[in-house]
């Protein structure tokens, strides 16, 4: 992401990058793996999966609730968070 000091200003949202092979700084990566894992095993070739399939897994995964958004879902906190950055944009003519 070549744009992220500029989304950290304009939303006020802190980006941070993790380590190379460092997989216990990336918490919620390593939560949404095991939960993709309810859909497939570890180790599947996604590239037997149609993009309808993997779209459809991600969708589901969008719209499930979290803990940690409030039991608020995923698509909804990014869809919030997106409609801030456009606020944020000067108006142009």
């Amino acid at each position: 992401m070549t744009r992220h000091a500029e989304i950290t200003q304009r939303t006020g949202v802190a980006i941070y990058f993790c380590d190379p092979h460092s997989s216990w700084q990336r918490g919620s990566n390593e939560n949404i793996n095991r939960l993709i894992r309810q859909y497939m095993p570890k180790g599947t070739d996604l590239s037997r999966h149609r993009q309808e399939q993997l779209d459809a897994i991600a969708y589901e995964l969008n719209i499930r609730p979290c803990q940690r958004f409030n039991y608020k879902c995923p698509i909804e906190m990014m869809t919030a968070m997106m409609a801030k950055y456009h606020e944020s944009l000067p108006l142009t003519q």
